[in-house]
């Protein structure tokens, strides 16, 4: 059974940056497609970021296009998210969660499509 926890939430000001952690326990990350998602107070959960197993495939939501970088290192199971210019819009709690199968690509960012999730990480953006 895989198991995800995210670390590195916090509060930062507005301009500031921080880098989450999601680390995989249980089963490797190779054969897993991770993808970060976040929710803010009042709203549906929104697809953040997808890497593919191999990396080889990398999307960003538009609204982060630019500020965040999405990367995996295998070897220690465990998949980052760098965020740089935050602003008060990415406050919100962040998940990481995969799956083990390919999906559409139209779906990558669709929480629905996901079997395993971490507990979550908050971020508040705020001066």
């Amino acid at each position: 059974q895989l198991q995800l926890v995210e670390s590195g939430g916090g509060l930062v000001q507005p301009g500031g940056s921080l880098r989450l952690s999601c680390a995989a326990s249980g089963l490797s990350l190779n054969y897993y497609h991770v993808a970060w998602f976040r929710q803010a107070p009042g709203k549906e959960r929104e697809g953040v970021s997808y890497i593919s197993s191999t990396a080889g495939t990398i999307r960003y939501a538009d609204s982060v296009k630019g500020r965040f970088t999405i990367s995996k290192d295998n070897a220690k199971k465990t998949v980052y998210l760098q965020m740089t210019s935050l602003n008060s819009e990415d406050t919100g709690v962040y998940y990481c969660a995969a799956r083990s199968s390919y999906v559409d690509t139209d779906l990558i960012l669709d929480p629905r499509m996901y079997s395993y999730w971490g507990q979550g990480t908050q971020v508040t953006v705020s001066s």
